[in-house]
């Protein structure tokens, strides 16, 4: 597999995604597991978790079925494989098997990079997945996703979006796509301010902070205070999923970082590092996943799969805050 592959060869032996910023490395994987199924929908497709690919396991992963369908192999966090595992898979990319896609996901830099480098010899396709550190590579995001979209939006509503969400690259493709299907005609300033900033911010995120600290009544007082006010629902759900996704990714993050530090790869203010550390006492793994879960289904109710929005956003409310005070009958994270 000497020969460079295209770029948008998503079916090509090897995918290379370089990078830590994971919506970028998501996408980049579900992008080939997408074209591969569309090819064969047959696919079989093995995600294999950090640590996953042990050593002599890619022998049996690659060998071809009986049955001959196509495979897509994913190994996430190539930069931390055993030297063993490291030795299978420069071997394998040198003469991959037919109807095989294997994706390397890797972080980039100097651990593990002599596998990027023998996966860049033989000609794998590289997306590049690096976070995006510059305010300007931001805002090009925003406008890429409106574009990728099908939608118009104008510049100061892009601006708008960043001053409104800060840095996370999930949140903002969570916008884009809540305000493109929730909204019609060009996205503007005003409705940005509408959605996320100004009033709704002042009290959408102000039912989600007493929610995700357990306070189920006070939080369900300002519910009815916002919607009489005439918040749009659709910001109350983000609000409330965006506060439980901080928890939940700053519960995952690296324990002994600094403050500094833990800022920047959360991308979040040090002010909001703090204030996601304070609420986050008392939530667990399964509590994170059952508020996202009640969350997901408020927010479907609220587009029309309800004939009581309201009644649908106070179940999510009350489950986020039931979420939040399990932890104290069990460990917490």
């Amino acid at each position: 597999m000497a020969r460079k592959s295209a770029p948008d060869d998503l079916l090509a032996p090897l995918t290379l995604a370089v990078g830590q910023e994971e919506l970028l490395l998501d996408r980049a994987v579900a992008q080939v597991v997408a074209a591969a199924k569309a090819a064969d929908p047959d696919t079989d497709v093995r995600d294999l978790p950090p640590g996953g690919l042990q050593p002599g396991s890619l022998a049996e992963l690659t060998t071809p079925s009986l049955f001959a369908e196509r495979k897509v192999i994913v190994v996430r966090a190539a930069q931390d494989l055993s030297a063993d595992s490291v030795k299978e898979v420069k071997a394998y990319i040198e003469a991959p098997a037919e109807e095989v896609i294997m994706v390397l996901v890797h972080a980039g830099g100097a651990k593990g990079k002599g596998l990027l480098d023998a996966g860049r010899k033989a000609g794998g396709r590289e997306v590049a997945c690096a976070k995006l550190a510059k305010a300007g590579e931001r805002l090009a995001f925003v406008k890429g996703e409106f574009r990728t979209l099908g939608r118009s939006a104008t510049p100061e509503a892009c601006q708008a979006l960043l001053d409104a969400l800060g840095s996370d690259l999930r949140e903002l493709a969570a916008a884009c796509s809540q305000l493109t299907s929730d909204v019609e005609g060009t996205i503007d300033e005003t409705v940005v301010a509408r959605y996320y900033s100004g009033r709704a911010e002042a009290t959408g995120f102000e039912v989600a902070d007493l929610a995700v600290t357990g306070r189920a009544a006070e939080a369900l007082e300002r519910l009815r205070w916002a919607l009489a006010v005439g918040q749009p629902p659709t910001g109350i759900t983000y609000a409330l999923a965006s506060g439980v996704r901080s928890i939940g990714r700053l519960a995952t993050a690296g324990r002994n970082m600094r403050p500094g530090d833990l800022a920047r790869e959360l991308g979040m203010p040090p002010w909001k590092v703090e204030r996601v550390r304070q609420q986050m006492r008392g939530w667990t793994g399964d509590g994170v996943a059952v508020a996202l879960t009640a969350i997901a289904q408020a927010d479907a109710a609220v587009k029309g799969g309800s004939d009581d929005p309201a009644f649908a956003l106070e179940r999510a409310v009350v489950a986020v805050a039931r979420a939040a005070r399990a932890g104290s009958r069990q460990p917490s994270y």
